[in-house]
């Protein structure tokens, strides 16, 4: 009888194992996308370092730095978002634990936590496609003043 009873006890703690997998999985990923946020935003700080170093009349200065200070906005909600979105996906994993030792059942909170971990993630991945999309304006308007000056300087040497 005691077999029995050891052999449930270790199939529901395998189970429980088992299901916490697919949190750990997207735990992983969400750590990765940190530090890609991370990256970019040391990025971000480098340049915009750079444009603060320049003198104040500098061409273009301001916009520059205006648009680094929205990238660097849309990186910070991205943490933000990912790093709650990991204490979600922390949370399912501890509840599925307490669940299983405490013998009660924790769907509800689990569908919230979970879903909540997975739409956090979503924002800020939407974040982030945000901050690409104004790191591209960024080079698009560069490589047109660049051409601009260019054209500007054939006509003055012709």
């Amino acid at each position: 009888m005691q077999t029995l009873t050891n052999n449930a006890n270790l199939e529901a703690a395998a189970h429980v194992v088992q299901l916490s997998l697919a949190p750990v999985f997207l735990l992983s990923g969400t750590a990765a996308l940190l530090s890609v946020f991370a990256g970019r935003l040391s990025r971000v700080g480098d340049q915009a370092d750079a444009a603060a170093a320049e003198p104040p009349d500098a061409e273009g200065r301001e916009d520059r730095l205006e648009m680094l200070r929205w990238r660097s906005r849309a990186l910070d909600l991205a943490v933000v978002l990912a790093a709650v979105g990991g204490v979600a996906t922390c949370a399912t994993v501890l509840l599925l634990f307490l669940g299983e030792v405490l013998g009660r059942n924790a769907a509800s909170i689990l569908f919230f936590t979970f879903g909540g971990a997975i739409v956090l993630i979503m924002g800020s991945l939407a974040a982030f496609v945000a901050e690409m999309l104004l790191a591209a304006h960024g080079v698009r308007r560069l490589v047109d003043l660049s051409v601009a000056e260019g054209c500007a300087e054939a006509e003055r040497g012709d």
